[in-house]
């Protein structure tokens, strides 16, 4: 067993990002013929593409649900940047249900939301700390953000449960790295200097962070797995609730492996070429259909359909049905998106 883990044979329901959004969930094992315990009658398998949990309403009942489909041998699922988040102690935004020190800066945005039992914190780290990274088989590999075969290769000897441990290293050999350079004492500065978690007080370009924040994604082997390809951006921009340095790159222009991808991360949104708005992030997809797959040979597939901003819609009293914000599942080998909402596309 490693951190790299093989899926069965069964036709396969690939579920996107859920950000904690447990209702949506719950509405889209109906509509894919799930029973309560994950049960589908065609043998269907489900795969969850990580990022479980912060941002919704209940990232503890949708943890305690994958848990439970699990431990009835009917679903598997992989890590997310957001849960190695929790395994590393990083609170990050949206993690309040968890985390006592977001509990109080989370209620603006994400509130109400339900928190972790105390007595429950322990057991869900075990259970999250025990996933894998990436789950493949001969037809179809599934990542939360990338894959990219160097960093592949270097976990792939790591085993089960080892995850946040060498993420750590990792990251310290990169921060050493930074410190003999000088760069993290800059990064340290500008970082002083700046509230970068006020939208509305435009910090100008830090460069010492823009080069610290892409040395640390780019070292790390975990990091590009689950948050992806980055490098230094052209501008500072706001996501995640804060002012970022960094950007995203699309590295499945340069996947060149006949075998296909599914990923989440990216924040897609389901809407014509032609709308506006969306994500720093989705610009990615700009010139994508929302259900195409997409990269150099058209064989990457990203699942997440931004439900992980579900929370600005109810923000503003919208119902979850008219919501742009979706959750998704790719059936495979299919080749169909089924929503929460019912709604069923082909993808092209």
């Amino acid at each position: 067993m490693s951190l790299v883990q093989r899926l069965p044979d069964n036709p396969l329901d690939i579920v996107g990002d859920v950000h904690g959004e447990l209702d949506a969930l719950l509405r889209l094992l109906a509509h894919l013929g799930y029973d309560h315990h994950g049960v589908h009658p065609e043998r269907r398998k489900l795969v969850f593409v990580g990022d479980l949990c912060d941002r919704g309403p209940d990232s503890y009942g949708v943890i305690t649900l994958v848990r439970l489909l699990m431990a009835h041998g009917n679903a598997y699922a992989i890590l997310g940047n957001h849960e190695i988040n929790l395994l590393i102690n990083d609170a990050k935004d949206g993690s309040g249900w968890f985390f006592d020190e977001r509990y109080d800066r989370d209620q603006k945005n994400y509130a109400p939301f339900e928190r972790i039992p105390f007595d429950q914190r322990d057991t869900v780290r075990t259970f999250l700390g025990a996933l894998p990274v990436v789950l493949v088989r001969d037809d179809i590999r599934i990542v939360h953000a990338a894959w990219i075969t160097s960093a592949i290769d270097a976990i792939r000897i790591l085993p089960p449960g080892s995850t946040a441990a060498h993420y750590k290293i990792w990251d310290g050999l990169a921060q050493s790295a930074a410190r003999e350079s000088g760069l993290y004492e800059r990064y340290l500065a500008q970082k002083r200097q700046w509230a970068l978690e006020d939208e509305f007080s435009r910090p100008p370009f830090l460069p010492a962070i823009a080069d610290y924040e892409a040395m640390q994604q780019m070292l790390n082997p975990l990091k590009v797995l689950t948050s992806g390809v980055e490098c230094p951006a052209d501008t500072p921009f706001f996501a995640g609730n804060r002012w970022r340095f960094s950007d995203r790159v699309n590295w499945w222009d340069d996947y060149n492996d006949a075998v296909p991808v599914v990923i989440g991360h990216y924040w897609r949104l389901f809407q014509t070429l032609e709308q506006p708005g969306g994500s720093r992030y989705s610009r990615l997809f700009k010139n994508i259909a929302p259900a195409s797959w997409h990269g150099k040979h058209r064989n990457v597939f990203c699942v997440d359909y931004s439900i992980g901003a579900r929370w600005r819609d109810r923000k503003r009293q919208r119902p979850d049905n008219s919501s742009r914000f979706k959750l998704a599942a790719l059936q495979w080998p299919e080749n169909r998106l089924v929503f929460d909402s019912g709604m069923a596309v082909e993808t092209t």
